[in-house]
């Protein structure tokens, strides 16, 4: 196992080099300036979108647009925000939050353009049934003799979208807020605990993912905007108390992103290679996941879907990543901590509120993790049924169940390097793609708000 977790590190680490950074980042700041900053000029029409202004029941695709955001960001709201920045600062340092705002605020421009071209670039699965992704945005955008770049993402997908991550620290907290302290365990001997509890969240995960996409839906509709409600109003309950400390948090921030001074050896670079893996990882701009999501929803307006997905970074990353990394640096925990991923998130509650914090972060936590493994179950059966065909990827939900249970017992740094180094490669063919196909989203978008004037002198 020491050895497994050895090669996937030196993997992740190989993936997430300068190269693929200069992909995510550039490719968003070209997104950025070749859309002439459209889409940070529309999020009225945006929000007006997914009110559900404009849903149509006849169109083709399976979820309505408020259904398609909510499971998009059930993939990537939950760990990536809790436990992801609590590990960029741990290994980055806190000018690493910096790198994430950076990839947030061009991620913008890349999800308004991957997701347009989700539902742009449709295509039929080998059942007939209508479906979006990369992958077909690769094969119907660019042409069967890219297929390769189609298989890649569809493989790498199949992995990067694997719940063992999310599992892994839903038990971990469970394990060190609740059962280890009530003498259900131990630090030491907790296998059977862990083995336990995960068989119990395979039985929840089993139970919702038979309902396919639309249950999925519904169920993050509802979760999700509790889920980030309760969180924020958790966090400013905890900021209240450190108020003081806020304005010093953000200097500090800006002051290490580009001093690297928290790092061994004050290496820059570190800080913002590992702000932009975390980045990544929080709000997937250009990973192409959330493609898969926003590629279900009812609509034949490509450009609608990609307004609403723009709304994802802001969300994920700016507001809910922002309140983690203040809680973390205002309480001041993770200075000579030990801890890592969500426990150190915990301890910044516990220590802000001394006997509930951990407890409310657990529940959050709970329901917010859960989600995501929902929407990944979705991401992964769709890769397979690319790969293998549709026709297969019904196997897919007892392979997913099953690996709910690895999760719950492998280790955090084996996990996330398994994610890690499958995004990177997953970033490839959704940036390239992009890249390729962007003039003709801009004809897309000119195209929209010429039949639809009166919003563009609404909004402009």
């Amino acid at each position: 196992m020491e050895s497994l977790e050895n090669a996937l590190v030196a993997f992740a680490g190989f993936v997430w080099g300068m190269p693929l950074v200069v992909l995510l980042v550039g490719g968003g700041v070209f997104f950025l300036l070749y859309s002439r900053l459209l889409p940070y000029r529309h999020f009225r029409h945006a929000i007006a979108i997914l009110r559900g202004r404009y849903d149509d029941t006849g169109d083709p695709g399976h979820i309505v647009h408020f259904q398609a955001l909510t499971t998009a960001l059930s993939g990537t709201l939950g760990m990536g925000n809790i436990a992801g920045v609590a590990v960029a600062i741990t290994m980055g340092g806190p000018g690493a939050i910096f790198w994430m705002w950076i990839t947030a605020v061009v991620g913008i421009a890349t999800k308004f353009f991957t997701a347009s071209l989700a539902i742009m670039y449709r295509g039929r699965d080998s059942l007939g049934h209508l479906q979006g992704g990369p992958m077909y945005v690769v094969r119907e955008g660019l042409g069967r003799r890219w297929l390769p770049l189609a298989g890649l993402f569809a493989f790498a997908g199949l992995f990067g979208t694997l719940p063992v991550f999310q599992v892994n620290q839903l038990v971990q907290i469970v394990r060190e807020v609740v059962a280890i302290p009530n003498g259900w365990t131990s630090e030491a001997d907790h296998f059977g605990f862990d083995l336990t509890l995960g068989a119990l969240i395979a039985a929840v995960v089993l139970a919702v993912i038979l309902g396919n996409i639309q249950r999925v839906g519904r169920v993050t509709s509802r979760l999700v905007p509790a889920m980030v409600l309760f969180y924020l109003a958790l966090t400013v309950w905890v900021l209240f108390d450190y108020a003081g400390a806020i304005p010093g948090a953000f200097a500090l921030i800006l002051e290490d992103a580009f001093s690297g001074q928290s790092v061994a050896g004050g290496a820059v670079g570190t800080v913002i290679l590992m702000g932009v893996r975390r980045g990544a990882f929080s709000n997937e701009a250009g990973i192409g996941t959330e493609s898969m999501a926003h590629g279900a929803a009812k609509t034949n307006e490509p450009i609608r879907e990609g307004l609403v997905a723009m709304l994802g970074p802001v969300i994920d990353t700016l507001i809910v990543c922002t309140c983690t990394a203040l809680a973390i640096l205002t309480t001041g925990v993770w200075q000579g901590s030990e801890a890592n991923g969500v426990s150190l998130t915990a301890s910044a509650f516990e220590h802000a509120l001394p006997g509930t914090g951990a407890y409310l972060l657990t529940i959050m936590v709970l329901f917010l993790s859960l989600s995501t493994i929902f929407s990944f179950w979705y991401y992964g059966s769709k890769c397979l049924g690319f790969l293998a065909g549709a026709q297969r990827q019904h196997h897919y939900v007892w392979i997913y169940t099953g690996l709910v249970l690895l999760g719950a017992v492998g280790s955090l740094e084996l996990v996330i390097s398994l994610i890690d180094g499958m995004y990177g490669l997953m970033a490839i063919p959704t940036m390239t793609s992009a890249l390729l196909l962007a003039p003709r989203v801009r004809a897309a978008t000119a195209d929209y708000f010429a039949r639809h004037p009166r919003e563009r002198r609404a909004l402009d």
